[in-house]
């Protein structure tokens, strides 16, 4: 008593084996939609893809092909932004996230007051190659935002 006769023996195998294969591929499928991130604290207003937005808190992925995902924490708004292009990646990698900006000096319609607008020029996420989301054409300069690390 206590042994089971060897079919069962057999029988409780294969379901051991087919509840590892189904939790592999659960795992393997479950990655397969996994992108690089990054959470960035923009301190200005600017352009995203001809999309006007506030500064603020952002994740920023790549969730489906073509565009790039911007989430606006903590509220969870996203914005899609498609990029023309992808960069290659540098050399060494980049180990942070960066989202690179063009900085343009601009007239506001009335002529009167100069401003300057931001545009999402270029993103970084560690690993991986860039994703050029616009160009600008004419004097400008780059400003630089790093991944914002979680505090412990």
């Amino acid at each position: 008593m206590g042994e089971y006769p060897v079919t069962g023996r057999i029988h409780m195998k294969r379901l051991v084996i087919m509840a590892i294969v189904a939790f592999t591929l659960v795992l393997i499928a479950g990655s397969a939609v996994t992108y690089a991130q990054g959470t960035f604290k923009i301190p200005f207003k600017f352009d995203a893809g001809g999309q006007k937005l506030p500064p603020g808190e952002y994740s920023v992925a790549q969730k489906e092909d073509g565009k790039i995902t911007l989430r606006r924490e903590p509220n969870g708004e996203e914005f899609q932004v498609p990029f023309t292009q992808r960069l290659p990646q540098p050399s060494p990698p980049l180990e942070e996230a960066q989202l690179v900006f063009d900085v343009v000096g601009n007239f506001e319609p009335s002529y009167t007051e100069y401003v300057t607008d931001y545009l999402l020029a270029e993103v970084w996420l560690p690993g991986e190659e860039g994703f050029l989301v616009h160009t600008t054409k004419g004097a400008h300069q780059n400003q630089t935002i790093k991944e914002q690390k979680a505090t412990k």
